[in-house]
């Protein structure tokens, strides 16, 4: 069946992997939400019928919550695990700090939420999201629907003075309708391209009303795993400054990677 997988599909599947090894029983886990993050609830839910594992997930998104429990993950809501031992999520962008770009997936608010009551953020990401600047993928901004226009307004007037190198801004759509979050909002893109200053950019953004959150996560993320296509999986710890390389092999597995490809 890995023979069937893209080379990004296979790096998506060896940074999970290599991911879910760091969870240990008895943990809280913060379980994130996209391409890469269904990889990983997958992979877990391997080690929790194959192996035992015995842990409490907390979902980021309705699409995960429902994965998780096709898979036989104890889920929880955060208000109940109270706080997590490890959170493990995808990312559309990190930099050489990890810091991110998040919310491809219109998920970033509770992505957010979840991550920052971890005592640790997992980043699971192929090589193609690694990128000396911010900015290149477009950063989401949820927004309340009322006034919603108003606020696209005061984000394009407050990016003019924002060191970055593009200012416009689109509704995110679904088919002839708005997106909506789980929460009910909306999303505005903000096409960068650049992103000189993160930190100054990420409080600036959630002081306009009617932002609800941005997809910038900054100081949040400790670990990154990134996978390649051939294999080969890189870990690196931003508290402890180290990089560790390895290769895992890929073992078939039909009820792993049954609907998973995309």
């Amino acid at each position: 069946m890995t023979g069937e997988l893209s080379p990004i599909d296979k790096a998506k599947f060896v940074a999970a992997k290599r991911a879910a090894e760091m969870v240990e029983d008895g943990m809280r886990v913060g379980l994130g939400t996209g391409s890469t993050a269904a990889w990983l609830v997958r992979c877990l839910g391997e080690m929790v019928s194959r192996d035992g594992l015995k842990i409490t997930a907390v979902p980021t998104s309705s699409r995960t919550a429902a994965l998780a429990r096709d898979v036989g993950i104890n889920v929880v809501s955060l208000d109940e695990a109270k706080w997590l031992d490890m959170t493990i999520d995808g990312a559309d962008e990190f930099d050489t700090d990890l810091n991110l770009i998040k919310g491809g997936g219109g998920a970033h608010l509770q992505e957010k939420i979840v991550a920052t009551a971890s005592d640790q953020m997992v980043v699971i990401a192929d090589a193609s999201k690694s990128v000396e600047t911010l900015g290149a993928f477009p950063l989401p901004v949820e927004v309340l629907p009322f006034g919603w226009q108003s606020s696209q307004a005061l984000l394009e007037e407050t990016l003019v003075s924002m060191d970055v190198m593009g200012r416009s801004t689109t509704l995110r759509m679904n088919g002839d309708a708005p997106f909506v979050t789980d929460e009910g909002n909306y999303i505005l893109d903000l096409h960068l391209n650049r992103i000189g200053n993160c930190r100054q950019l990420a409080l600036v953004l959630n002081q306009i009303p009617g932002v609800v959150e941005n997809g910038l996560f900054i100081d949040i993320c400790d670990t990154v795993v990134i996978g390649y296509g051939d294999g080969r999986v890189e870990v690196r710890d931003i508290n402890e400054g180290t990089v560790e390389k390895d290769k895992l092999d890929f073992v078939e597995n039909d009820n792993l990677f049954t609907d998973l490809q995309d």
